[in-house]
């Protein structure tokens, strides 16, 4: 998969501009691959700032490497050579506070949509931790180099996928414990009407029909035996419903929520989800012969915004099912998930930080 540089460094750029610079304070870091081999480090600071990149998530300091020393211009290139994938820690030269900022988009040649879901604040001013959680779209076409790239950084995997994707287009994924809850495809969509049924109804359908996938995952969240990823084939409907309940869970506002929601708009490459099936599977197998529908319109060659034609946010409509059934979040993830107030607090003291 090719880097999209104009498409990253408008990120960045605005990013950078969401906030004013204050005396002693970083704000809006980000990282983004301006090349295959360059990741553009960017923030707002009045007082300069020492760049260090690290090789770990949640790695001190002490034992990161100095990149660039008292950096006045918010901005530093960094040349990943053959790290795997770094992170970078922005230390104030005036006050110390330090930063932490990494790549959300994790590049790949035959990926799509893999990325981080650390970083955002929560509401009660801390932020999610950077290299613990990602969310992905199928993987059944990555390269070796892929597969190398992303074995390091993760140790769960978890296959949001009904029973008949996994068959179609098994993961490559190699050397990461894998899990899965089994259904049928036709919970979820319409194999009839491909191209003509909207999501609406397959969103309302994703609180009950995802609730065991989500006790899975809160299950090895909580045991936080290291990094956790979990996809489906998009990796923007049930991912994205995923998503929204682990930021929900972690205090990050519904804003943010949604802006992550968004990326996958940016983010996927549709012709990396599923491989192409040939006439005869097509003929004897309902869901390949909905996926070759649709591979065969525009939406399954470029992304479609994820909102209604009234301009509402499939995703709202997943909140609106839980807040008619349940009443809230918490009670939705209390009652049909089984994710007590103790769990909730001891989520949100591993996967968040303090600066």
């Amino acid at each position: 998969m090719k880097p999209r540089p104009a498409v990253y460094m408008l990120i960045a750029a605005l990013m950078a501009s969401s906030a004013p610079a204050l005396a002693g304070t970083i704000s809006a870091p980000a990282a983004v691959r301006s090349a295959p081999d360059t990741v553009l480090v960017t923030w707002s600071d009045s007082d300069p700032v020492d760049v260090y990149v690290a090789d770990k998530a949640n790695q001190p300091i002490s034992k990161a490497r100095l990149v660039s020393s008292a950096d006045g211009d918010g901005r530093h290139e960094f040349a990943t050579g053959s790290a795997a994938r770094p992170y970078f820690l922005l230390r104030d030269t005036k006050t110390g506070s330090v930063v932490p900022v990494a790549e959300r988009l994790i590049a790949l040649d035959k990926g799509s949509n893999f990325r981080d879901i650390g970083g955002y604040s929560t509401m009660d001013g801390k932020h999610v931790r950077w290299g613990m959680i990602y969310r992905s779209g199928g993987t059944p076409l990555l390269t070796d180099a892929d597969v190398a790239r992303l074995t390091p950084l993760v140790v769960d995997m978890v296959d949001l996928r009904s029973s008949e994707e996994r068959v179609l287009a098994p993961t490559r994924l190699d050397g990461v414990r894998y899990s899965a809850v089994g259904y049928s495809m036709t919970k979820i969509s319409n194999l009839g009407a491909a191209t003509t049924a909207g999501p609406g109804q397959s969103y309302r359908a994703f609180p009950t029909t995802l609730a065991p996938h989500l006790k899975l995952i809160f299950a090895n969240l909580l045991q936080n035996k290291g990094p956790l990823v979990y996809n489906c084939t998009a990796g923007q409907d049930r991912t994205g419903f995923t998503t929204a309940m682990i930021l929900s869970v972690l205090g990050v506002s519904r804003s943010q929520i949604l802006q992550d929601y968004h990326l996958s708009t940016t983010y996927r490459h549709p012709e990396n989800e599923m491989p192409v099936f040939d006439k005869a599977i097509q003929a004897s197998n309902p869901v390949a012969g909905f996926f070759a529908q649709y591979q065969s319109t525009s939406a399954g060659k470029t992304p479609s915004p994820l909102f209604t034609p009234d301009k509402v946010p499939y995703l709202d409509i997943a909140f609106q099912e839980i807040e008619s059934k349940w009443g809230s979040v918490d009670n939705y993830l209390s009652q049909a998930v089984g994710l007590s107030a103790v769990d909730r607090a001891r989520l949100r003291a591993v996967y968040l930080e303090q600066y």
